[in-house]
């Protein structure tokens, strides 16, 4: 839905002006988080989005029917979002999981909230599993804020304001095309890109 959205003839009728009023309103609510995370970060309110963070957002929505059967049905893989931050609104059933120490843990649906997903571009700036439900059928939205995966030539890396002697860079510098295709490439063979980009500090 940005920087370059669809023509509204492209979109189903049914949901097209629903559709354009949220983009609006969730992209002016990225750009407000991420002002409050450049203040956590320590940086500037404006760093992050002036570095083009909130540019960018896909929106995906998912209708999951319900599964009769979920103990042998796969659900969405294991995976982390290659961008900045993901924005996911579920309903009441849910069917999130996050891992946490080496467990996976059932985030508790808040038909109210939105979950903040920190993505891997915004892990190595900063410089450090959905299931299937045999009640439902469930909904979930989600947007990922990031920038155009090929046409952006910028480079990104840890935040330079946030190192030093003490913390020196983890990650090295990447394009967002070359994280992209390495990220994919990476994943078919079980390795995660953000390893790969991991420097060796002593």
């Amino acid at each position: 839905m940005a920087p370059d959205p669809p023509e509204t003839e492209e979109m189903p009728a049914c949901c097209r002006d629903v559709v354009t009023e949220y983009s609006k309103e969730i992209l002016k609510f990225g750009e407000l988080l991420f002002e409050l995370l450049s203040e956590a970060l320590g940086l500037r309110p404006n760093h992050l989005n002036e570095i083009g963070c909130a540019e960018g957002v896909n929106l995906l929505y998912n209708y999951y029917p319900a599964c009769p059967q979920p103990e042998i049905t796969l659900g969405t893989t294991q995976h982390a979002d290659f961008g900045f931050i993901s924005l996911l609104v579920q309903d009441r059933v849910g069917g999130l999981q996050v891992l946490h120490r080496d467990h996976w843990v059932d985030v508790v649906p808040d038909s109210e909230g939105i979950v903040v997903n920190i993505a891997n571009l915004l892990q190595v700036m900063s410089n450090d599993r959905a299931v299937v439900k045999s009640v439902g059928p469930r909904v979930s939205a989600t947007a990922f804020f990031g920038v155009g995966y090929t046409t952006n030539p910028r480079v990104y890396g840890p935040i330079e304001e946030l190192l030093s002697k003490e913390n020196p860079p983890k990650y090295k510098e990447t394009t967002i095309q070359d994280f992209v295709t390495q990220s994919y490439k990476q994943g078919l063979n079980g390795v995660s890109f953000l390893d790969v980009l991991k420097l060796a500090n002593d």
